[in-house]
């Protein structure tokens, strides 16, 4: 194999294994029991945390 090959072999591997990973990613995400869990990951900043209250006195 000349290094041309190699090369172009190597890149191909690399895009299926990229694209791979993207789709796990992506069924991840927008799989539906991850629902509740996303959403109260979204609202975490918004509450209010405990220790900051015994921080301010």
């Amino acid at each position: 194999m000349t290094y041309e090959q190699v090369a172009s072999v190597s890149q191909v591997v690399a895009l299926i294994f990229f694209v791979a990973l993207f789709a796990a990613v992506l069924l991840y995400a927008f799989w539906p029991g991850n629902k509740k869990r996303f959403e109260r990951a979204a609202r975490m900043p918004l509450e209010k945390d405990p220790e900051s209250d015994e921080k301010d006195g």
